[in-house]
């Protein structure tokens, strides 16, 4: 990672959502996943749920931290693939004001390393909403480590160079912990 010297760390405050029809808090791996990097590099877990693949119901959990002058970051897992279930893209694309392109190729890129051309089937997908990033990842634990260690973790991170998301987020003023 190209750090600038006098860059600090600004923790940020991220949400989860995990959308499956069939696990629990008990065996939501991706989730945990996800949750736990982000607060082991000091970022604040302000958020977690877990849906059901239901397209109205994500639509209306994401936007309701979109509109959450706390969240500056959602993290989903879940919902991206070809099944007639998957839902989570339909559900958040209407949500945002821009679309990160370049999110859903990087992901791609880098998952081809571990799945070959299956990768092709992912509906990986980013963008901003109300200076909220929302990321849309594949439901499993192996994509959503592909995800942070190869995107999230540098571009989450404001010490990042030439850039990252963090410029484009909500201010950090206005976000405090809820916890």
């Amino acid at each position: 990672m190209s750090v600038k010297p006098d860059a600090v760390f600004v923790p940020l405050n991220i949400a989860v959502l995990t959308v499956s029809d069939t696990r629990s808090y008990a065996n939501d791996t991706s989730g945990e996943l996800l949750a736990s990097r982000a607060v082991e590099v000091g970022h604040r877990l302000i958020a977690r749920e877990l849906l059901k693949d239901d397209l109205y119901k994500i639509r209306a959990q994401v936007a309701t931290w979109i509109a959450d002058e706390q969240v500056q970051v959602v993290l989903i897992t879940g919902g991206t693939g070809f099944t007639g279930r998957d839902s989570t893209p339909e559900a958040v694309e209407c949500l945002l004001d821009k679309r990160i392109d370049g999110f859903g190729e990087l992901f791609r890129a880098l998952s081809i390393l571990d799945i070959g051309t299956s990768t092709v089937q992912s509906r990986a997908l980013a963008g901003l909403a109300n200076r909220t990033l929302v990321c849309c990842l594949p439901g499993s634990t192996g994509a959503c480590r592909t995800a942070w260690e190869g995107i999230l973790a540098e571009q989450l991170d404001a010490r990042h160079r030439p850039c990252n998301f963090v410029a484009h987020l909500k201010p950090i003023g206005q976000c405090e912990s809820r916890g």
